[in-house]
């Protein structure tokens, strides 16, 4: 017997659901992005929804070298954006956890899992940035990986949230 998501598949019902019933007229409609690696642009999509935020964004990451996206999200930061950031004990994350450290944003190391795998980012309450892509030189040059921006959607972006602050509260300061 398989074990049930957290959500029972209620993010990928709630994505579909928003995505082709009509918005309100008040409300943005939701969106979708992609990309690909290697050399597909990945890396610039991730920045772009980085420079689009307007007021956080939670990062969760198995493997961080990249940085270009790390500058991105010190310039968020810059601007006044809420960035925290979560990292694998992967030792490899040290440089970029101690840059995003100088840079004002607050890094926790998560050892609480075998591999703290996941890859994404929650934007602004309502846009999530995920996929295979580890943010690495290697994932945009070297490697097939993907990476999906949705956006403009609360539910799942609530969902992902919820994951982030899982993780937070079990990683230790770097």
């Amino acid at each position: 017997m398989s074990a049930k998501p957290k959500t029972g598949g209620r993010g990928l019902m709630m994505l579909a659901l928003l995505l082709f019933a009509a918005p309100p007229a008040f409300a943005a409609p939701a969106g979708l992005e992609d990309a690909f690696s290697p050399r597909g642009g990945a890396s610039r999509l991730v920045e772009h929804a980085v420079h689009d935020a307007k007021k956080s964004i939670l990062v969760a990451a198995y493997s961080f070298t990249s940085k270009p996206i790390a500058r991105a999200l010190a310039a968020a930061r810059g601007r006044g954006v809420d960035v925290r950031v979560v990292l694998d004990k992967n030792p490899y994350n040290r440089p970029i956890a101690a840059y995003l450290g100088e840079h004002g944003i607050p890094v926790r190391i998560s050892a609480q899992y075998n591999l703290m795998h996941d890859k994404f980012m929650v934007i602004d309450g309502a846009t999530v940035e995920l996929g295979s892509f580890n943010y690495t030189y290697s994932a945009e040059y070297d490697n097939a990986e993907n990476v999906m921006v949705v956006s403009n959607v609360p539910a799942i972006a609530a969902d992902y949230a919820r994951q982030w602050d899982d993780i937070w509260a079990g990683a230790g300061s770097r």
